[in-house]
């Protein structure tokens, strides 16, 4: 740990201006640390989890960040927001206070230090890309981040080197553009980071990583968390040795080291932008002052010794003695600028907490004059004075609770009350429970629908051709379409969707991937935030458990946790269902409707009915999966004449076949095996109805199903899913969702695969999932009953 030394540094006077704005600017954003937990502790706020410490590293990150550039980072970078001009005092306590109408990153609906820049305007077109500074809304989860600055970085390459994208357009400068992803070091202990890192420089990505390393994560030392205890000696073979590789630049730099800082980042950064080879930047010896959060003291596990050096190598005590060792300017203005930072952190969180509070105020001054003309019991009316820094939702429940008194003693709720509360909850429902899924007119649910037409003659081709077709014509007439995953480039996937699109539309849209999933999502979430449309396979469903965190925490997220202001229109593609073998065989369909709300999932029964799916998606601005039918690749499909036109909707079950007896519902593969035993049920004297569901979100948004019960009063729910999985999700959707209990005559059936596993082998598959064989004696017990 080396002292700072005198810097030969110019003496200009635009330079002396610079560096004390940037000392000014590094003073504020530690007050805003320090008053931050202060507004924690005091019960102003739930949780505070601040940016001291890594000032002047995000200072000199801010130097080399230009429009056009993206950041996904992570929670601590409020001095990098404050320096491009994307975070004020006053919002960054609004975001720290959850105030939803003065939050601008996410609406109140993220912990503090989480930032975002809006990528789409309201009615959801994109914005101008490259003449923005660009952050990608940021996520909790340790090094969730790192999977999509791949897709990030990948677009610049894309817009680089790709014939049909180069040029003019508003989401690139001819590719020029920089991603920065930070990092704290202890979270480069998750698999995400390796992944990624080796990814990017296998696909020559600009994609800047820079490590904050503090020594902790939390109270876990570096030596615990890092071989070497150093993530610059642990990457060491990846670094670049010569031009012709794909390694990485590495660089460290001390955290406290100023003109060091400035002039390794900005170097960096240019070689990333010209080469497009990536980089990570290891800033050590970062200093954290206030601890890892509000929820603990670091003095718990850091030595007297610890604390003592990281109060010498403080950064911006670092900085004044950089600025006096070389004259910029004396103790008198340094200590007047300390001021000045001190003031405006002040004044700003005033002016936010007032604004907030202002708004409350006037909700209990109504709810008072209300409860006044009402006479309502002072043992309540009295619980809006005794409130301590009052929330909105606190107004709301003593409200409630006046509603409560009166329904429980069977006295009419006053028309005011009622009223108060309905708009209270309104209010709610538009700050938290909008944008999960894409309100705009490029939402999928707003696609026009296109039947499938057929030529008398219509050819007859395997699942697998027809798919091929589909994406052929696709990319023809979609110049930012990319497809890629593992074996999808060379090969055209392992059944064939892609074969020969890699030779006629070339390597850069058409490509193969590493075998890792988590990265491969990230890819796609990353280059569908810039303007391309990625369809990103998961070989098989089974895998996509490695994936399914950025699908979950991320890409099903992004809409909601940034309040409609950024989209990610990804498609991923993969297959499930019926094959033999424990790892080939999934449908765990119950896991993903439970974990990817904010994606729609789709489930066709067929390849034409995937290419309708896929037609309908990529004319939306909405994620999704869909799950093609593993079994499905070698069956024989007439051709629609309008394959590239042709656009299913979301949503809306198709009904194959219309009953007076029984109504089953399924999906995917189950819908051939349901086929089987109506066969065997009319063959009994039955009357069978079977609807396809479609896709499980959104699910039934017409009332099909209850249309059909409504006559059958019976009805049977059929998957592959282990038990409680896809099928009781269908059963609660439409008994008690949309009321069909009230519609039924017999207790409701469900039938799914066995609670394990399927075995490998044919006799295995036929006595754990459902066949027509199951199904005829499943629907017969509900007939029967």
């Amino acid at each position: 740990m080396d002292s700072q030394t005198q810097q030969q540094v110019p003496h200009t006077v635009d330079f002396k201006q610079e560096v004390l704005d940037d000392y000014f600017l590094a003073c504020l954003s530690r007050e805003l640390s320090i008053l931050g937990r202060k507004e924690v502790l005091t019960g102003k706020a739930k949780f505070g989890i601040l940016g001291d410490g890594k000032e002047l590293p995000q200072i000199a990150m801010a130097k080399a960040f230009k429009k056009g550039d993206w950041r996904s980072g992570y929670y601590r970078d409020q001095t990098f927001a404050l320096a491009i001009g994307e975070c004020t005092v006053e919002q960054f306590f609004a975001q720290l206070y959850a105030d939803a109408e003065r939050d601008p990153w996410s609406g109140g609906r993220q912990m503090n230090n989480h930032f975002a820049t809006p990528t789409i305007d309201k009615a959801g077109n994109w914005l101008s890309h490259k003449d923005l500074k660009n952050i990608s809304s940021d996520i909790s989860p340790t090094a969730g981040q790192m999977a999509r600055a791949l897709g990030l970085a990948l677009a610049s390459r894309k817009y680089r080197d790709v014939p049909g994208l180069q040029g003019e357009n508003r989401f690139s400068d001819g590719g020029n553009e920089v991603v920065f992803c930070t990092i704290g070091d202890a979270s480069t202990s998750e698999g995400a980071f390796w992944e990624v890192m080796n990814a990017a420089a296998v696909e020559h990505v600009p994609l800047v990583t820079l490590v904050w390393d503090d020594g902790y994560g939390i109270s876990v030392p570096t030596e615990l968390q890092t071989v070497k205890g150093s993530i610059s000696q642990a990457l060491a073979g990846f670094a670049t040795e010569q031009p012709s590789d794909n390694g990485i630049y590495i660089e460290t730099v001390k955290a406290w080291d100023y003109p060091d800082l400035v002039a390794t980042i900005s170097r960096v950064v240019e070689m990333v932008r010209q080469e497009h080879r990536p980089a990570l930047i290891h800033v050590q010896e970062v200093t954290q002052p206030q601890g890892h959060s509000t929820s603990g003291s670091h003095q718990r596990y850091k030595s007297k010794e610890r604390l003592a050096w990281e109060e010498a190598f403080d950064g911006i005590k670092k900085l004044e003695e950089f600025i006096k060792l070389n004259g910029l300017s004396d103790d008198e203005t340094l200590a007047d600028l300390r001021a000045q930072a001190k003031e405006q952190a002040k004044v700003g969180k005033q002016a936010a907490w007032s604004a907030l509070s202002a708004d409350v105020k006037a909700t209990i001054d109504d709810l008072k004059a209300i409860f006044t003309a009402c006479d309502v019991p002072s043992a309540i009316a009295s619980q809006l004075s005794g409130l301590l820094n009052p929330t909105f939702h606190e107004v709301v429940q003593i409200a409630d609770r006046a509603k409560i008194h009166y329904v429980a003693s069977r006295q009419p709720v006053p028309p005011a009350i009622a009223t108060f509360i309905d708009e209270a909850y309104a209010t709610a429902d538009e700050r938290y429970h909008t944008h999960l899924v894409s309100e705009t007119s490029m939402s999928a649910m707003m696609t026009p629908i296109v039947h499938p037409t057929y030529d008398d003659d219509a050819a007859s081709l395997n699942g697998y051709q027809i798919l091929n077709q589909f994406f052929d014509y696709q990319f023809s007439t979609r110049p930012e379409l990319i497809a890629f995953g593992e074996d999808v480039g060379q090969i055209g996937d392992v059944n064939q969707g892609f074969a020969g699109l890699q030779d006629k539309y070339g390597s850069e849209r058409v490509f193969d991937t590493g075998i890792r999933e988590w990265s491969i999502m990230g890819t796609a979430i990353g280059t569908a935030m810039r303007g391309l449309r990625p369809i990103a396979e998961i070989q098989y469903l089974d895998y996509l458990i490695y994936g399914l965190s950025p699908l979950s925490d991320d890409l099903a997220t992004l809409r909601y946790r940034t309040d409609g202001m950024q989209a990610a229109p990804a498609i991923i593609r993969t297959r499930g269902h019926r094959l033999e073998g424990v790892w080939h065989a999934g449908s765990p369909l119950g896991l993903i409707v439970n974990s990817l709300n904010g994606m729609h999932v789709c489930v066709p029964r067929n390849m034409v009915q995937a290419a309708g799916m896929y037609n309908t998606l990529l004319q939306s601005d909405d994620p999704a999966i869909v799950i093609e039918c593993l079994n499905g690749y070698r069956l024989k499909e007439r051709v629609p004449n309008n394959l590239g036109q042709y656009a299913v909707p979301l949503g809306v079950p198709d009904v194959l076949q219309k009953g007076s007896d029984l109504t089953i519902v399924t999906y995917g593969s189950c819908v051939r095996e349901c086929v089987k035993a109506i066969a065997y049920l009319e063959e009994a004297g039955y009357s069978i109805s079977l609807i396809d569901v479609q896709t499980l979100l959104p699910f039934d948004l017409e009332g099909v199903i209850i249309d059909d019960l409504a006559t059958t009063s019976r009805v049977l729910f059929v998957d592959e899913d282990v038990p409680s999985g896809g099928t009781a999700y269908m059963l609660k959707q439409v008994l008690v969702d949309q009321g069909g209990y009230t519609l039924l005559d017999a207790q409701p059936g469900v039938l799914s695969a066995a609670a394990h596993r399927t075995p490998f082998g044919s006799d295995g598959d036929y006595f754990t999932k459902p066949n027509g064989e199951t199904i005829f004696y499943a629907a017969l017990k509900v007939l029967e009953e």
